[in-house]
Formats: C-alpha cells, sequence, structure tokens
C-alpha cells in the first residue's frame, strides 16, 4: 500500500516503466484489519472496526455471550500483580493468549487507548489466573462499548490564529 500526493504518477510508473502487473489500484478501503475512510471533513482516518467485530464475534464464541460493556479498559486503582485467583487450566491460558495477541494486534492498528491495559496484561500470558482473564474481557467490554476509535491524518498546516490571537513580543 502507498499513499502519496500524485498516486497515479506512482503507478503508472510502476506499471509502464518497470513492468509491474498491480491489483487493487484505488482509493484504501481495508488493509491488514484497519478500515480506510473519510470523515465528514474529508480527512483520511484509519480505524479498526472490521477488526474489533471479528474479535468480538471470536469473543462470543469463545465464552458463549457477548462481553459486558465498560466505559474503561482498566478498573481505577486496579492491581493485577497482586491477584490471587485461581491459576487457569490449559484451555483457560490459550484463550488468554489468543485474546491478547488480538489485542495487540489492534493496538498496531492504531487503538492507542488499550495500549497500557493490554501491556500491562501481557506479561501474565505464561501463567494467568481467572482475575487476569476478567480483565481481558473488561478490555473486550470496552471495545464493545467503543469500536470506532481511528487516528485522522490532517496534512494541511493548522490555522492556529482562527483559534487564538498570536502573542505579541
Amino acid at each position: 500500500m502507498f499513499i502519496g500526493k500524485d498516486p497515479q504518477q506512482f503507478v503508472d510508473t510502476l506499471t509502464n516503466e518497470h513492468g509491474f502487473k498491480l491489483k487493487g489500484v484505488g482509493k484504501p478501503a481495508y488493509h491488514l484489519g484497519g478500515n480506510f475512510f473519510c470523515d465528514s471533513d474529508g480527512t483520511l482516518a484509519w480505524g479498526a472496526q472490521s477488526y474489533v467485530s471479528k474479535m468480538l464475534r471470536n469473543y462470543e464464541l469463545m465464552f458463549g455471550s457477548k462481553p459486558k460493556e465498560y466505559s474503561t479498559p482498566m478498573a481505577e486503582k486496579d492491581h493485577p500483580e497482586i491477584d490471587n485467583s485461581e491459576l487457569l487450566d490449559t484451555l483457560g491460558i490459550k484463550q488468554y493468549q489468543s485474546l491478547i495477541g488480538a489485542l495487540q494486534w489492534l493496538i498496531t492498528l492504531g487503538r492507542f487507548d488499550i495500549h497500557l491495559g493490554v501491556a500491562t496484561m501481557s506479561s501474565y500470558r505464561v501463567a494467568p489466573r481467572q482475575g487476569h482473564l476478567d480483565r481481558l474481557k473488561r478490555i473486550y467490554g470496552y471495545l464493545k462499548r467503543n469500536p470506532t476509535g481511528a487516528i485522522r491524518f490532517r496534512i494541511k498546516i493548522p490555522n492556529h490564529e482562527a483559534i487564538a490571537t498570536p502573542i505579541q513580543y
């Protein structure tokens, strides 16, 4: 994938001068789990709505129900390092590792809002406890409530003077 000021010129160069046969040339819509779209003001955005939807379907298949919704990925003043709940069995460990892996890819797709929670819970991959799994379920519940996070690519120089008068020294 590439994005540029004059993408057609680049496509023409690759095709005509170098003999490349390109497929799917056009405006980006979906790539590696990420969705590309334009905001109402025309700003290019990259989100992971399709991937979050897939993650939530997998969660439902894994646990037989949808996650409970939460407004934050982690509870305030939570201390997973002192959790002494039951250690997970082999199946529970596989589920935990699968959930963590999907969350780590979601961060790669731009969902930085879950980064701290996922990084914290990733350190328990080898020997997770039931309380750790419950915390991952909370992150999934947060994603259920907030599935549309995205990164916007604004390429114009901002007009700061429209917001505040410049300070004269």
